[in-house]
């Protein structure tokens, strides 16, 4: 007991710091996570979303030792989805999600791609001249040999359980680990989302994303490998679904939110440097870096540091669409000729290349998070089990339920609304 150090979370209270967690918050990958908002640009909209993306995982990594607890798993698990819960957000790059399908496109990977990289030491999220200031301060994979942990045996959680992706990290021959560790991790119930869905609505002032965490403890099972629920904690899961639901319509998608990281991704976008080198930078190495960049970064960097945003000139949900303007969105699957299309609205409208934003979300949020439409948890009642949407009409309504308000926006300087909304209109509609 000697060793015994404790942190106060603003969510969780007074957390206890295991040795194991204590030297990884000592590597650099994660202390870098310190300079990285875990909101991105939300901030700009609702002033109190200034928590970091550290903050987040140590909440993940204490609400999987919970649900390990409360499973009664062995100490060898229980370590395992720990150390899992707080590296499984390492791979983010800075304005955490903002950036994420820019990324995507130009890497072929995503975040949790790398941060199952970076778990297992065969990439990096910090620069080359970063890492030779502290060569004293071990790698993640370092630390978790030396507490006797299998770095691959972590990474291989971090996707959860038999999504695309996840298995590659097994190596051939060994057993894919257990379903409901990985769930623990990555699932309609798990401990990060129950983490984002508290700590977000804190700091944004959002009463959406109220969770009984305490009843969903009680009531959490494994049934056949599977993490379930007892039927008894049912009103709590379709609490924290209906959270999740709502935090993203209200929060992570509200119109201005989006137009401010759409901003930034427009800049880097059009920055042309390699993308693997901004993944490494933390929020205000983006900004400064950006600032250098030519004057459209500038112009950007500047309206973001003292919030002089695009407005909002268009919108469409899915029943206005005509079948002509379908088509056009249907060749945005290229983002060359999305980008076409912004220029081509700029130039009618007599702004530079840039200056116009055309915002289809639907893909984005599918990468960003791709269990907005998954809500099947095993739910137990007298021994059976029945899917969450068979016992819950609110889970086969949340399964439906479109969290974003638009399938097309169009954002602009406010001083170009009007002939930007008539460019608009034209190039749309074909």
């Amino acid at each position: 007991m000697a060793d015994l150090k404790t942190v106060t979370d603003t969510i969780h209270g007074t957390i206890r710091l295991e040795p194991l967690t204590l030297d990884l918050l000592e590597t650099l990958e994660l202390q870098r996570l310190n300079s990285i908002r875990q909101l991105g640009l939300t901030y700009l909209v609702f002033p109190g979303a200034n928590h970091s993306r550290l903050e987040h995982c140590l909440g993940v990594g204490h609400v999987a030792g919970e649900m390990a607890k409360a499973l009664e798993l062995t100490p060898a698990e229980r370590k395992l989805v720990q150390a899992a819960g707080l590296l499984h957000d390492v791979g983010h790059g800075p304005f955490s999600h903002t950036l994420e399908h820019v990324l995507s496109r130009e890497l072929a990977v995503d975040h949790m791609h790398l941060t199952q990289r970076i778990i297992t030491g065969q990439d990096d999220n910090v620069s080359p001249e970063d890492r030779a200031a502290f060569p004293e301060i071990p790698r993640i994979d370092g630390v978790l040999e030396r507490h006797g942990v299998d770095p691959e045996a972590v990474a291989a959680l971090i996707r959860g359980p038999s999504e695309k992706g996840a298995a590659w990290i097994v190596p051939r021959g060994r057993k894919e680990p257990s379903r409901y560790l990985a769930q623990i991790i990555h699932s309609p119930m798990d401990a990060d989302q129950i983490d984002y869905l508290m700590r977000d609505a804190h700091y944004t002032g959002a009463s959406h994303g109220t969770i009984d965490f305490s009843r969903l403890l009680q009531t959490l099972r494994t049934h056949r490998g599977e993490l379930a629920l007892d039927r008894k904690g049912l009103p709590a899961l379709e609490g924290m679904l209906v959270a999740r639901g709502l935090m993203y319509s209200s929060v992570y998608f509200h119109k201005t939110v989006r137009i401010a990281e759409e901003m930034l991704a427009r800049a880097v976008e059009r920055s042309e440097a390699p993308i693997a080198e901004i993944q490494k930078m933390v929020d205000h190495e983006l900004l400064n870096w950006l600032v250098r960049q030519g004057p459209f970064q500038r112009e950007i960097a500047l309206r973001l540091k003292y919030r002089k945003l695009y407005k909002r000139v268009l919108a469409s949900d899915r029943d206005e669409l005509t079948a002509a303007t379908r088509s056009v969105l249907a060749t945005f699957h290229d983002p060359k000729e999305r980008r076409r299309a912004e220029d081509r609205i700029a130039r009618r409208a007599g702004l530079t290349p840039g200056q116009v934003i055309i915002d289809v979300p639907l893909p984005e949020l599918l990468l960003s998070e791709p269990r907005i439409a998954k809500t099947e948890v095993p739910i137990l009642d007298d021994g059976s089990s029945k899917p969450f949407s068979r016992v819950s009409s609110l889970g086969r309504a949340l399964q439906i339920r479109q969290v974003v308000d638009w399938v097309v926006m169009v954002a602009a300087p406010e001083k170009s609304a009007a002939s930007v909304r008539k460019a608009a209109a034209s190039v749309l509609s074909g």
